[in-house]
């Protein structure tokens, strides 16, 4: 019976492109009116918004091969420009209109498996009419086949299919848990040696490793790498892949070159709307355009909820972060060459995150070849790793006994 609906509904996706020149023509004078659309975000999250002229019912569910989002909606008419819905972020063709007199439909097909975090109805700000929020993330695509799986395609049925991604990393509530980002990666090879040849993915990739291993063997900390091997991921991913495992910290790891080959030692950045300097806000347009290199979707993310306990969030999260950053510094001190004025700040988009305090670390410059002859060293690795943890530790020690 359930393959037989799969069916029926698959056929019925199909004939949706024949029916969309007609939906508006075939509307009755009960159809819901959709007069307003907008889409924005990247490929880890997308936020569709449509207007409507009163508060529409609405199921959700999802089909395979090729990833689609399925919305159905009672009798509408969709009245807005085909322009305003264009496909973008996480969607690759987005498709809506009639399916018989009592019903319309909504379909997302997407590029990689994903699943609505939150599906609702809120009224509209004018207070006339109301408007559909579709928030989406990309999903673990074992996870997607598992929801596919347990649909029912029943109305009722859309609660189980809208929610947070399910964490990938099972991890117990008490454990600290530490997102190891080994920055750049896959067609992203980021920064290269002077010989060349040392590539800042491999070495970001290998000391992401050490470090991780040496945080997983301390009681009460558990840390997993948002990539463990040569692939690439964009900046939306990585921060996404870190909030959805509920992350306690994001740890960014790095390797960069400079024009100025003279400059070398550790730097760690913290989030900020202004730069702390000429030299960390070049360092950080470096890095935030990493993305364009593989062509990858870098418009506006979508928006986030603009009310002051969103602001007390993200201000605590920077606080943490600072203070983070400080506990490595303090770390290093004396065990690890440091840049000058080695805390510094500007707006890297990696650590944008609201709710997981998040820094990024500079383990040298590739571009002065002492610090490349450091960073291919084992020994100064396994140093510089140690002295990491204990950072770690330190800031858990510290959040425990402020009663976080």
């Amino acid at each position: 019976m359930r393959a037989l609906r799969l069916a029926v509904a698959t056929f019925a996706l199909m004939m949706l492109a024949a029916l969309l020149p007609f939906a508006a023509a075939n509307a009755t004078a009960d159809s819901l009116l959709a007069y307003g659309a907008r889409i924005a975000g990247d490929d880890a999250r997308t936020r569709i918004v449509i207007d409507m002229d009163r508060e529409p019912t609405f199921s959700v569910h999802y089909l395979d091969n090729p990833v689609r989002v399925v919305v159905d909606l009672p009798a509408t008419a969709f009245g807005f420009p085909a322009a305003d819905l264009k496909a973008t972020g996480l969607f690759k063709d987005i498709r809506y209109g009639t399916m018989d007199a009592d019903s319309a439909r909504i379909v997302l097909t997407a590029k990689k498996p994903v699943k609505l975090v939150m599906a609702k109805v809120q009224a509209n700000e004018s207070g006339k009419g109301s408007r559909l929020v579709l928030d989406a993330e990309m999903l673990p695509a074992e996870q997607f086949a598992e929801l596919v799986k347990k649909q029912s395609w029943t109305s009722d049925d859309t609660a189980k299919d809208v929610g947070p991604v399910e964490p990938a990393e099972k991890a117990d509530p008490n454990t600290f848990l530490v997102a190891v980002d080994a920055g750049h990666g896959g067609i992203d090879a980021g920064a290269t040696g002077s010989d060349g040849v040392t590539q800042e993915k491999d070495i970001t990739l290998a000391f992401a490793k050490m470090f991780a291993d040496k945080l997983n063997a301390q009681p009460g900390i558990k840390a997993f790498l948002v990539r463990d091997k040569d692939q690439y991921l964009s900046l939306s991913e990585r921060v996404t892949i870190a909030r959805q495992n509920h992350a306690s910290l994001f740890i960014s790891l790095h390797a960069d070159t400079l024009k100025q080959k003279d400059i070398r030692g550790a730097t760690v950045y913290t989030i900020s709307d202004k730069a702390s300097d000429r030299l960390a806000g070049e360092v950080a347009d470096r890095e935030n355009n990493s993305d364009q290199i593989a062509a990858a979707d870098t418009q506006a993310q979508p928006a986030a909820v603009t009310d002051i306990l969103m602001d007390l969030t993200r201000r605590e999260t920077q606080a943490f972060s600072i203070s983070l950053a400080q506990d490595v510094l303090s770390s290093f001190n004396g065990q690890v060459s440091m840049i000058n004025n080695p805390h510094r700040h500007a707006g890297f988009r990696v650590l944008q995150a609201p709710d997981v305090p998040s820094i990024l670390l500079e383990l040298g410059f590739l571009s002065n070849k002492d610090d490349e002859k450091l960073l291919l060293d084992l020994d100064w690795r396994q140093r510089v790793a140690d002295r990491l943890t204990e950072a770690v530790k330190q800031y858990r020690v510290s959040i425990i006994a402020n009663g976080g």
